[in-house]
């Protein structure tokens, strides 16, 4: 008897499952059968477009800061902020707003080195770190900018690196999204002459867009020493920024 029950509800389960695919499909033959398309497959004609344009950068980033080791954690500090102050002074020496000055990054941390006779690490002393962002809205002055801060923080000072970017990019964006759309329509076009068809509605479109740098210069903790006063401007080139806009659209093919 136990048998014959296991049997009933196995095959009501597998009536379950039969009706469950056929509820998902919504495809019916005559005889009543159920037929499941399991395509997935893109319909229409999918291109992609890019549209590219340059621009003469008129921001520089710059990010530097003041770094000082001493045996304890208050002297340490003291330096690094005097030196600091004097870089801030500098700055506004160079017109740079204040708003235009960010801290990114503050640390304080133990320096240690390794005592091979007692096998353990000591601590000899203790590291400051303040770096800041700087924006340089005349671009034209950033040499100009990292020599003043180079002679006002002296030893302790690290210019960690330099971007460059245009305080509007969005017309530069425009342009380049308009050059992609166009090569993607007239690839599509192209397309469906080729291939003796015409195009439909749009049904889908995605958009991306990027720009970066062709100059990047990162400035080694080499260049970070006390000048008196530089005899020489360094020589920043701002070189050109690359925005790119990339399109993927698809189309219906008209009946």
């Amino acid at each position: 008897m136990k048998k014959i029950w296991l049997i009933t509800i196995g095959a009501v389960l597998l009536i379950g499952v039969v009706l469950m695919a056929g509820c998902g499909s919504e495809i019916g033959t005559p005889n009543g059968s159920v037929n499941v398309n399991m395509s997935n497959q893109q319909q229409g004609i999918w291109v992609s477009g890019e549209g590219k344009v340059t621009a003469v950068p008129d921001i520089a980033m710059l990010t530097l800061g003041i770094e000082a080791q001493e045996e304890d954690v208050a002297t340490a500090q003291a330096e690094a902020s005097a030196a600091m102050d004097s870089v801030f002074q500098a700055l506004a020496d160079q017109d740079i707003a204040e708003e235009d000055i960010q801290t990114v990054y503050f640390n304080i941390s133990e320096v240690t080195r390794w005592d091979s006779s007692k096998e353990t690490q000591e601590v000899i002393g203790y590291r400051v770190t303040n770096t800041v962002s700087v924006k340089v809205r005349e671009v034209e002055k950033a040499g100009e900018v990292i020599d003043a801060v180079v002679t006002a923080g002296g030893n302790m000072i690290r210019i960690n690196s330099i971007s460059f970017t245009v305080e509007d990019p969005s017309p530069y964006y425009e342009q380049a999204r308009e050059l992609a759309i166009g090569y993607a329509k007239a690839k599509a076009e192209q397309l469906a002459s080729e291939t003796g068809i015409s195009l439909g509605n749009v049904t889908y479109i995605s958009e991306s867009s990027y720009s970066y740098s062709s100059n990047y210069r990162v400035y080694g903790m080499e260049d970070a020493v006390a000048i008196p006063a530089p005899a020489v401007e360094t020589p920043i080139s701002v070189g050109q920024l690359e925005i790119t806009a990339t399109v993927q659209i698809a189309y219906d093919i008209a009946q």
